[in-house]
C-alpha cells in the first residue's frame, strides 16, 4: 500500500509561478521520508484519534510523493502546472471533515484496533480529501468563482501564469481547461488509491460498491445544483433532493458508511450510522445555503452573496418564494425574481435580497430545521450500540458541520462555523 518512493520531481523552465508552486509542494517532504512512512504504517487509533486531520494529511504527504514522482516521470511541465497544483490544493488547508466521519464511523463500531485496519483506513480517507479536490475545483470552474480559501481558485491562478486574464473574467479557456485536468487527475489519484487498499473479498466489493455510488451522486447533485440555477428553479422538494445528492451522501453518510465497512459493523449499526449521516448530512447543507448568502467573506474565503448572485436553488430561496407567494407579496416575489441569478447584482441588492430570506421568516425556518435535522441524526445514532468516546465524536461533528454549539444554538452569522468556513476554506 506504500504509494512511491523518492524526492518529488525537480522543477523546470516552466515559469516563476510554476516553480513557486511546486516548491510548495516539495517543502512537504524532508530528508526523513522514510522514516515517516514506517511512522505511518505504525500509527496507531489512539494517535490519530488525537487529531484526525493532521493523521489524513501525513497519509496524503505519502502518497502524493508517489504521485508527483509518477508524473515528473511522464512531463517536466505537466508535473508542476497539473500534479503539482492537485497535490498542493488536496494538502493545503482544510478540516477533513469527510475524513472525520470515515474515522469516528469506523471507531464507532469497534474497529481501528488492527494495524493494517487503521492503515487502510487512512489510505481511504486520503482518497476521500482527493475526491473533494476534484469537486472543489470543478465547482470553480463550473460557477465562475474566482476565489477559494482566499486566494485565487486553481483556474485563475493557471490563467494568471501564463497571461493576466482579459475582461473576459476569471473564466478563461486555457485556465478553466486546465483545472478540470488538475480535478481530474485528482480524482484519478483517488481511483489508484482505493485501488490500492488491501481489502478481503466481502469487504472490497462493498468499500467499492459504496465508492462507485458516491461518485455517481456527487456528479447527480453537482448536476441538479447546475441545472437548478439554469431553469431558475424555486422548488422546495427539489432543493432537498439537491442538498441530499450533493451534501448529505457525498460528505457525511458515505463517509460514515465506509467506516462501518472497514470495521465489518452489522446491519443494525450500519443503519444506524447511514440514517444520522443523511440527516446530519443535509443540516451541513443547510447551514452551507445560509453562510452562501449571509457569510461573511473573511471567514468564508469566498465573495459575499455567491449563492445569491449564482442563482442557486437553495432550500432558503425556495422557502423565502413560497412564503412570499402564500401572502401575496408581489414586491418580495418581484424583487426575488429581479435579483436573484444576476451576476452583475450590486450590494446593495444582495442586502436586499438578504433582508428578503429574513423578513420572509425563510431563514429561522431553515435554522429550525438544521436544528431538527441535528436532534433526529442524534436519535438514530442512539439506535446503534456504538463505542461510547467514538458515539459522543460523532456527535460533536454533527454539531459542528451543522454550525450548532455543543447546546445546540445556532451559530452566529458573522462567524460560520458550517460547510463554507469547513469545506471552502479546507
Amino acid at each position: 500500500m506504500r504509494a512511491g518512493t523518492g524526492a518529488p520531481p525537480a522543477t523546470s523552465g516552466s515559469g516563476s509561478v510554476a516553480a513557486e508552486v511546486h516548491t510548495r509542494v516539495r517543502r512537504r517532504w524532508d530528508a526523513a521520508a522514510e522514516t515517516r512512512r514506517d511512522t505511518l504504517d505504525a500509527v496507531s487509533a489512539h494517535d490519530i484519534d488525537a487529531d484526525v486531520p493532521a493523521a489524513v494529511g501525513r497519509a496524503l504527504e505519502v502518497i502524493l510523493q508517489g504521485r508527483l514522482d509518477d508524473a515528473a516521470a511522464v512531463d517536466g511541465t505537466f508535473a508542476q502546472d497539473i500534479a503539482a497544483r492537485a497535490a498542493r490544493f488536496t494538502l493545503e488547508g482544510g478540516k477533513r471533515i469527510r475524513s472525520q466521519f470515515l474515522w469516528w464511523g469506523l471507531r464507532a463500531c469497534a474497529g481501528g484496533r488492527d494495524p493494517g485496519q487503521t492503515e487502510t483506513a487512512l489510505h481511504l480517507a486520503a482518497g476521500l480529501e482527493l475526491v473533494q479536490t476534484c469537486a472543489l475545483v470543478h465547482d470553480d470552474v463550473m460557477d465562475g468563482s474566482p476565489l477559494r480559501r482566499g486566494r485565487d481558485a486553481v483556474h485563475v491562478d493557471v490563467q494568471t501564469q501564463y497571461g493576466t486574464p482579459t475582461a473576459g473574467g476569471p473564466g478563461e479557456p486555457f485556465g478553466a481547461a486546465a483545472a478540470i485536468l488538475v480535478g481530474d487527475l485528482a480524482l484519478s489519484w483517488a481511483d489508484d488509491v482505493l485501488a490500492s487498499v488491501d481489502l478481503d473479498d466481502a469487504k472490497a466489493r462493498q468499500v467499492r460498491a459504496l465508492w462507485q455510488s458516491m461518485r455517481t451522486e456527487m456528479v447527480a447533485g453537482q448536476y441538479l445544483d447546475l441545472q437548478g440555477q439554469a431553469i431558475g428553479s424555486r422548488s422546495i422538494i427539489r432543493s432537498i433532493r439537491t442538498a441530499s445528492l450533493k451534501g448529505a451522501l457525498y460528505s457525511v453518510e458515505r463517509p460514515l458508511a465506509f467506516g462501518a465497512a472497514l470495521a465489518g459493523a452489522d446491519e443494525t449499526a450500519t443503519r444506524a450510522l447511514r440514517s444520522a449521516g443523511r440527516c446530519a448530512g443535509i443540516a451541513f447543507q443547510l447551514r452551507d445555503d445560509l453562510i452562501g448568502a449571509f457569510g461573511d467573506p473573511a471567514e468564508t474565503g469566498k465573495p459575499s452573496g455567491d449563492d445569491i448572485r449564482d442563482g442557486k436553488g437553495t432550500y432558503l430561496l425556495a422557502v423565502a418564494t413560497a412564503r412570499a407567494e402564500a401572502t401575496a407579496d408581489r414586491e418580495l416575489l418581484t424583487l426575488l425574481n429581479a435579483c436573484v441569478g444576476r451576476a452583475d447584482l450590486a450590494d446593495a441588492d444582495v442586502r436586499r435580497v438578504r433582508e428578503a430570506f429574513v423578513t420572509t421568516g425563510a431563514r429561522a425556518i431553515v435554522e429550525d430545521k438544521i436544528l431538527r435535522l441535528i436532534r433526529t441524526a442524534n436519535r438514530h445514532l442512539g439506535a446503534g450500540a456504538f463505542v461510547p468516546h467514538a458515539d459522543r465524536r460523532l456527535r460533536e461533528l454533527f454539531h459542528r458541520v451543522a454550525g450548532l454549539s455543543a447546546a445546540g444554538d445556532p451559530a452566529a452569522p458573522s462567524a460560520p462555523r458550517g460547510p463554507r468556513a469547513e469545506g471552502r476554506s479546507r
